[in-house]
């Protein structure tokens, strides 16, 4: 039975607003199906960094609806023999160079399929070395949302490539941690979930990043007074720090892999 076709297709890239590189995807991708639905999910990933891209993939395709296609574009390997791959899970499809962009998000997933995106006919010709977001990416995405199978663009890969994911401890009576994104209102997202909170006991829990003075988590930001931290259990699923009204990336120096305990 044919799939039911969604025209839905979404971006995280790190290519930012300043050029032209977002706005060409798109005419790509509506250049071969003019009915799609683009939806930006991020494209102010910082350059090159996979686990970024990993997080916001992750945080994001969850909430929409079955079939949606996405398509994650960051690649400090492009041109080189890294691989292109499209994933088919129970609910999406996924689209991505083969370096562990996609495997926070298909670590969520039924993963049903994996291909090597290497059938030519439906790549843009020529294909540039420097932006298969162009000429592999969004062609392939498109014809996906036009019906194309998976099984068409080329051969089935056993497993694809998976960042690291750094599970949190429980300890002595706390939960240790780390910061694996940062927004851009400073807040730092931790790799800490609420269940694990749970297994330390019902009580206040506070929270220590480093040698700095520990600080309460609590529901909401203004929790605290104005420029003070705050840890909150975030619209992403995961403990994140905070500064009310400002920025604890730059207050508390945080940055991806700072060490967190909740105590």
């Amino acid at each position: 039975m044919p799939r039911k076709l969604n025209p839905i297709i979404t971006l995280t890239t790190d290519f930012g607003a300043a050029d032209w590189f977002v706005g060409v995807l798109k005419g790509v991708l509506l250049g071969l199906n003019s009915s799609l639905r683009i939806i930006d999910l991020t494209h102010e990933i910082p350059a090159g960094d996979v686990k970024a891209g990993a997080f916001a993939v992750m945080a994001g395709c969850q909430f929409f609806p079955k079939g949606t296609i996405h398509v994650a574009v960051v690649d400090p390997g492009v041109g080189s023999q890294r691989r292109a791959i499209a994933v088919e899970t129970k609910h999406y499809f996924f689209l991505g160079p083969d370096n562990g962009v996609l495997s926070w998000a298909l670590k969520r997933e039924r993963v049903k399929r994996v291909v090597v995106l290497d059938n030519e006919a439906y790549f843009r010709r020529p294909v540039s070395y420097t932006f298969h977001g162009r000429d592999i990416f969004a062609p392939v995405a498109a014809h996906l949302s036009r019906g194309v199978s998976i099984t068409k663009l080329g051969p089935e890969l056993a497993d694809f490539q998976r960042l690291n994911w750094p599970d949190p401890i429980l300890s002595a009576g706390a939960v240790l941690g780390e910061v694996l994104y940062v927004d851009r209102f400073g807040n730092a997202l931790t790799n800490i979930e609420p269940d694990l909170l749970k297994m330390l006991g019902s009580r206040r829990f506070r929270v220590r990043v480093g040698r700095r003075p520990a600080f309460p988590v609590a529901d909401y930001y203004q929790a605290v007074r104005r420029g003070q931290p705050i840890a909150v259990l975030g619209s992403s699923g995961f403990l994140e720090i905070a500064v009310n009204g400002g920025s604890a990336a730059r207050r508390l120096g945080l940055e991806i892999g700072v060490k967190v305990k909740v105590f």
